[in-house]
């Protein structure tokens, strides 16, 4: 058993999972925690995390499904045959809860999967711990509650959070070594983990195939493309004349950069959030561009060699890094209660960051922003703006409206927007 182990939001999913279905795909980047997680709920282990086990394993995968149900399977991607080999035996002798694997990538070669294995393999996703899991959110404030109509939202006056503790925290990350650590050397575990991503020692490391004949300093060009454009809906052409004019680059094409996109995507490190669709009988013209996201900020910091003082010194750029920062721990929670996290932008300029919906179709607006009395009042002119345009429509309006501030207070406002730090809020 791990020594001072942090509870997981996912834990909840995972035991749903392995009662209703035969196996859990659990993924997520490398280092969140997905192994230590697994193993609480597993009752046998094979990690596919040296060499000897992946050939022993590739000369007969068949061994890997040895084991008293659940069965963990770590890594299970570096030998992608499991996946079938998973399928064949839950489709000859189906047990909820048979197996349990865990992936730091999505596997090199999909080819080899024949098949989705729907209704047999269960996918979910680990992130890093967002605030309420390491224990730095007091959590007075339920995402899932703000669903309830007759919630009953108590303001919160004592906050003593402050805006350079959350340039720590987005510097620092949610990754359990880095949260664990000592404060003063938190940061630079973060650092040495952001340096090794792309440092492949071993052909057993869980990047290796993905690195393999890939321009290294180039992948990590546009990862500091990316980190630079955070929480933007900035299109490929002009990333990559971003790339090209900063002269690290003579040449770049579109295809060599979805490709080196797509990369780290696979590695769980960058990931698109979707834009929300409305009815498509809407007099609203919808944006459909993606907006750019990190798994966890502490990667695009590290990338661009940012530190919290840093932050603070350009406030402007804070607040993309903070949105992204909001955006994380929205995913957890929104995870949590089965909702979808979309942002909306439309062909008038209207936004709104986060758009937290409900299978029911019911969902919450939020804006995301650094707390200060401009900020806040533009957050709230600018939800209250999308919820008429809603009406204006004939569209459902949100069900509740949230500026997601830095730190600060927690209020309603007279209009009914919600005012909510961060620290205070959880899934």
């Amino acid at each position: 058993m791990v020594k001072d182990y942090y509870e997981r939001l996912a834990e909840k999913a995972l035991r749903n999972n392995l009662d209703s279905s035969g196996c859990v795909l659990v993924k997520g980047p490398k280092f969140c925690g997905k192994s230590t997680m697994c193993e609480r709920y597993a009752k046998s282990v094979i990690a596919l995390k040296t060499n000897s086990v992946i050939k022993l394993i590739e000369s007969d995968p068949k061994i890997a499904l040895n084991g008293e149900a659940p069965h963990l399977i770590d890594e299970w991607q570096k030998v992608p045959e499991i996946w079938n080999l998973i399928k064949d035996d839950l489709d000859k002798d189906y047990q909820f809860g048979k197996y349990i694997i865990t992936g730091s990538t999505t596997p090199v070669e999909p080819t080899k999967i024949q098949n989705s294995a729907a209704g047999r393999i269960a996918p979910m996703m680990l992130r890093p711990f967002s605030l309420y899991e390491s224990k730095e959110s007091r959590g007075l404030i339920s995402l899932k509650k703000l669903f309830d109509k007759d919630y009953s939202f108590t303001a919160i006056y004592d906050n003593d959070i402050s805006l350079l503790d959350i340039a720590y925290y987005i510097c620092r990350g949610g990754w359990p070594i880095a949260v664990k650590a000592k404060k003063e050397s938190s940061i630079r575990v973060t650092t040495n983990y952001f340096n090794g991503l792309f440092t492949v020692e071993d052909e057993s490391d869980e990047f290796a195939e993905f690195l393999k004949n890939k321009d290294i300093e180039l992948l990590k060009l546009i990862l500091k493309c990316f980190a630079r454009h955070i929480s933007t809906q900035t299109k490929t052409t002009s990333m990559i004349n971003d790339i090209l004019s900063s002269g690290e680059r003579s040449t770049l094409d579109s295809e060599t950069f979805i490709t080196y996109k797509k990369t780290l995507e696979n590695l769980f490190i960058i990931y698109d959030m979707p834009a929300w669709n409305l009815n498509l009988r809407s007099s609203v013209a919808v944006r459909s561009a993606p907006t750019h996201h990190f798994v966890d900020t502490s990667i695009a910091t590290a990338a661009l060699g940012i530190m919290p003082a840093d932050l603070l010194n350009d406030l402007k750029s804070f607040g993309f890094f903070f949105e992204d920062f909001a955006v994380r721990d929205l995913a957890i929670y929104s995870d949590c209660i089965g909702a979808e996290l979309k942002h909306y932008r439309d062909s008038a300029g209207q936004e709104v960051d986060a758009i937290v919906q409900m299978p029911n179709g019911e969902y919450g607006a939020i804006e995301i922003k650094i707390a200060s009395d401009k900020n806040i009042k533009e957050g709230i002119n600018s939800l209250s703006s999308f919820e008429n345009k809603m009406k204006k429509n004939n569209l459902k309006t949100p069900l509740f409206k949230m500026v997601l501030t830095s730190h600060g207070l927690c209020y309603r406002n007279s209009d009914g927007v919600l005012v909510v730090p961060i620290n205070m809020l959880k899934n």
